[in-house]
């Protein structure tokens, strides 16, 4: 539910002229990012999220992606990549440039949960 509250606000933490790539796609602005973040939530669904955060000088940032998801007919994928974000001094993100690339993960039914995943090591 917290996490939910975070996705449907997100947007507004991006500089009015933000600037994104992420995969094949270019969306240039908050409108743009924000339509861009509800049609990802409505395909990605159910995803479990891990970052690993390299923090780097001057307002910018750099992370590993791992993430896993269904979409509606319930096809598992993994998706695994690469995001850079720049920051402008009110800390508002600039740019967030992520390549990603989704695997389909072939006979998954179910998700192993993140704290299960943690709790096991």
């Amino acid at each position: 539910m917290e996490l939910r509250a975070i996705q449907i606000g997100s947007w507004l933490v991006y500089t009015e002229d933000t600037r994104w790539r992420n995969r094949s796609e270019f969306p240039a602005g908050r409108a743009e990012v924000r339509a861009f973040l509800q049609r990802k939530w409505a395909r990605e669904l159910d995803y479990r999220l891990i970052k690993e955060l390299c923090r780097v000088p001057d307002r910018a940032s750099r992370c590993g992606v791992a993430y896993e998801w269904h979409d509606d007919s319930n096809n598992w994928f993994r998706s695994y990549g690469n995001e850079n974000w720049s920051f402008n001094d009110a800390g508002f993100m600039m740019r967030r440039f992520a390549s990603i690339n989704d695997l389909a993960d072939q006979g998954r039914t179910a998700s192993v949960s993140l704290a299960a995943r943690k709790a096991a090591g």
